[in-house]
C-alpha cells in the first residue's frame, strides 16, 4: 500500500465524518493524518507499519493507525465502508458547493432523495428545494450558483495546496535513478493563484521515453496517457492529483523547462520574437537555418533573442516580451523588501494570539513594525472592539512599546464599511488609531451601482487609509461582488489611500490584474497578511508572488516603507 493511496483513505473518512456531524476535532484528526502520510511519499507503508516509524510518525495516532494497517493487510478501510452506508453516492461532491453546509446536505438527501450534484440542480431549478424549511428561492438561487462555480472550477486548487503537492511530488521524481535534475514548472511556477494541474521536467540521463512510463506504473496512478512517441505523460492519481511529466534529454531540458512553465501566449509571443530573429522554436529546441543553436539554460535562450531575462511570474503574454526587448522590465519586489506587515488580527477579535505573540513573530521574520487590526465593533460575529475594549487594547499596546525600541507595535482597526458607505465608529473615536483598514463584511448582494458608491463613499472619510480585499472574492467558493474597480482605484489615486492586495491565500484580492492597472494609476499598494494566527504572518509569500505578477517594484508596495514612512502616509491621508 502506497502513501498516496493511504491519504486519500483517510481523506475520505475525515470528510465522512464531518457529514455526519461527528465532533470536530475526529475529522481533523483524519485530514492531519492523511497529510502526514502523504508527506512519508513511500510505495511500500507496510516496512513502516513494522519497524514502529509509522506509529511515531507526528500526526499518526491509534485509529487511523489501525485504518492504515487494515489497508497494508487487505487493500480496503472496513470503517470507510461503514461510513459510506446510508449516505448520499455523491455526498463528497455535495459538500463541496459553496453555501451548502453539511446539515443541508443531510436535510436535502433525507427529504428530497438527492444522491449528487445532478440531483441537487434538478430539485433547485424545479422548486422542489425552495419548499423545505430554513431555504427558499434565495437558497435555492445561492446554490445553484455554487453548483455553477463547482462545475467551473472543481477541477482546481489554490496555490498553497497546489505547491505543497507539487513538490511532494518532485521530491518523488528526484528519486528516480536516471532523473539527474527535475523541476516543478506551470501555472505554479508562475505563482498563479489557482492551479488546474501540476507540471514538472525532468531532465533524464537515459531514454526519456522509457522513463516516463516508468512514472506511469508508480503506486497510486489511476491513470496514464503518454503523449505520442515522446516523454510527456500525463498522470492521474487516486485522489484525483493531476501531473504532467515532461521527461527530456540534457540538451532538450532549458526549453522544455521554459515551454512547459508558459503561458500558452507568452510561449506565442516568444516564438514569434525567434522568427523574426530569423530563428525557429521546434519543441525543445531553438534553430537557425536548419542548424540546432545549443542552449544551456532559460536565461541563454533569453539572451539568444536579445532579451533580458523574464522572470516565471511575469510570462503570462501581457508585454513582458516588449519590455524584455526595450530592457524595461521592472525590478520586482522580493519578501526581503518588507518591513512591516499591517493587516493582523490578535484575541481581542478573531484571531488565536495574544498581541505580543503577534509582534514576537513579526520580529522574528525581520520586520520592523506590525499593526494590529482587529475587528471594529459592527463585525460582532467576529468579536468586534466595543470602545472600553479598545481603551484597553491600546493601554497594552502602549505597555508593549515601552519595553522595545527597534519594534513598533501600531494602533490599526479594521473598520467594517457600512452598508451607506460610512466607516464604522464616529470619527472621535477613529482619530485615536494610527490608520484604518475599511473592508466589507456584510451586503455583499448589492448591485453594482450602490455597492460602487458604497465604496467610494467610504473613500471620502479621510481617516481611511487602506481599502481591503476590495472584491469580496473568496478564490473558488465566492465570487467578487458586483463593483465598478476602475472607478475605485481612480478614486484611491485621486484621494491618495492605499488599496490592499490581501495575501490570504483564500483570498489574493485585490487580483493582481487589477494590481498592476492600479500601478499604472499611480495607486499605492499594500500586501496584507490578513494573519489570524502567528502562522497566518506568513501569508506575505503569497502577497508577494501576486505582486510579482502583477510587475510591482518595491516603490509601489507601502508596507516596504519604514514605519515612520508609513505613518506618514497615513497622516498625510487625513491631513494632519
Amino acid at each position: 500500500m502506497d502513501s498516496r493511496t493511504a491519504a486519500h483513505v483517510l481523506s475520505q473518512i475525515g470528510a465522512l465524518l464531518e457529514a455526519k456531524g461527528e465532533e470536530r476535532f475526529k475529522a481533523r484528526a483524519y485530514a492531519g493524518a492523511a497529510r502526514a502520510i502523504v508527506a512519508l511519499d513511500t510505495d511500500d507503508l507496510a516496512p513502516l507499519i513494522q519497524s514502529g516509524e509509522l506509529a511515531a510518525t507526528p500526526g499518526i495516532g491509534p485509529a487511523t493507525l489501525s485504518v492504515v494497517r487494515e489497508l497494508v493487510e487487505t487493500g480496503e478501510s472496513s470503517y470507510l465502508n461503514r461510513l459510506r452506508e446510508g449516505m448520499p453516492q455523491g455526498v463528497l461532491d455535495l459538500m463541496r458547493v459553496p453555501g451548502l453546509s453539511v446539515a443541508k446536505v443531510q436535510l436535502i438527501h433525507n427529504e428530497l432523495g438527492v444522491q449528487n450534484l445532478e440531483d441537487l440542480e434538478r430539485v433547485a431549478q424545479n422548486g422542489q428545494l425552495a419548499t423545505l424549511p430554513k431555504f427558499g428561492k434565495k437558497t435555492a438561487d445561492k446554490i445553484l450558483r455554487g453548483i455553477e462555480i463547482l462545475r467551473r472550477s472543481g477541477h482546481l486548487e489554490r496555490f498553497p495546496q497546489a505547491a505543497v503537492e507539487a513538490h511532494l511530488l518532485l521530491a518523488n521524481v528526484e528519486k528516480h535513478p536516471d532523473v539527474k535534475r527535475a523541476e516543478v514548472a506551470g501555472s505554479i511556477r508562475r505563482h498563479n493563484e489557482v492551479v488546474a494541474d501540476i507540471d514538472i521536467v525532468a531532465e533524464c540521463v537515459h531514454d526519456p521515453i522509457k522513463v516516463a512510463e516508468s512514472f506511469g506504473r508508480a503506486p497510486g496512478v489511476a491513470k496514464a496517457q503518454q503523449a505520442g512517441d515522446s516523454g510527456s505523460i500525463q498522470l492521474r492519481f487516486v485522489d484525483g492529483t493531476h501531473l504532467d511529466m515532461h521527461c527530456v534529454g540534457s540538451d532538450d531540458y532549458p526549453i522544455a523547462l521554459w515551454r512547459a512553465t508558459g503561458s500558452s501566449k507568452h510561449v506565442e509571443e516568444m516564438t514569434a520574437r525567434a522568427r523574426k530573429k530569423g530563428y525557429e522554436i521546434s519543441g525543445n529546441s531553438l534553430t537557425r537555418a536548419g542548424k540546432r543553436v545549443p542552449i544551456r539554460s532559460e536565461e541563454a535562450l533569453f539572451a539568444e533573442l536579445d532579451l533580458v531575462p523574464i522572470p516565471p511570474e511575469m510570462r503570462e503574454g501581457m508585454g513582458e516580451v516588449e519590455a524584455a526587448a526595450e530592457g524595461a522590465l521592472p525590478n520586482l519586489i522580493t519578501y526581503d523588501d518588507l518591513r512591516g506587515v499591517l493587516h493582523c488580527h490578535s484575541n481581542y477579535s478573531d484571531g488565536g494570539a495574544t498581541i505580543e505573540q503577534m509582534a514576537s513573530a513579526a520580529r522574528e521574520r525581520g520586520w520592523s513594525y506590525i499593526g494590529i487590526t482587529d475587528h471594529s465593533e459592527s463585525a460582532f460575529y467576529a468579536g468586534g472592539l466595543k470602545r472600553d475594549k479598545l481603551a484597553l487594547q491600546h493601554e497594552e499596546i502602549d505597555r508593549l512599546n515601552a519595553r522595545t525600541r527597534d519594534f513598533r507595535i501600531l494602533k490599526g482597526i479594521e473598520a467594517d464599511i457600512l452598508a451607506d458607505g460610512r466607516l464604522d465608529y464616529d470619527s472621535a473615536t477613529l482619530d485615536k488609531f494610527d490608520f484604518v483598514i475599511g473592508s466589507i463584511h456584510s451586503r455583499f448582494s448589492m448591485d453594482e451601482d450602490t455597492m460602487t458608491k458604497r465604496v467610494l463613499d467610504a473613500m471620502d472619510d479621510p481617516h481611511l487609509t487602506i481599502l481591503a480585499h476590495p472584491t469580496g472574492r473568496l478564490l473558488l467558493s465566492r465570487e467578487p461582488y458586483a463593483i465598478r474597480i476602475e472607478e475605485v482605484l481612480e478614486k484611491a489615486a485621486s484621494v491618495g489611500a492605499a488599496v490592499e492586495l490581501n495575501a490570504d491565500p483564500h483570498r489574493l484580492d485585490l487580483d493582481w490584474r487589477y494590481c498592476r492597472r492600479a500601478k499604472e494609476l499611480g495607486v499605492t499598494i499594500e500586501i496584507g497578511p490578513d494573519a489570524h494566527s502567528t502562522n497566518g504572518l506568513d501569508n506575505v509569500h503569497f502577497g508577494i508572488g501576486m505582486a510579482r505578477k502583477a510587475w510591482l517594484e518595491a516603490g509601489d508596495v507601502l508596507n516596504t516603507r519604514s514605519a515612520r514612512e508609513f505613518l506618514a502616509f497615513a497622516r498625510n491621508r487625513r491631513g494632519t
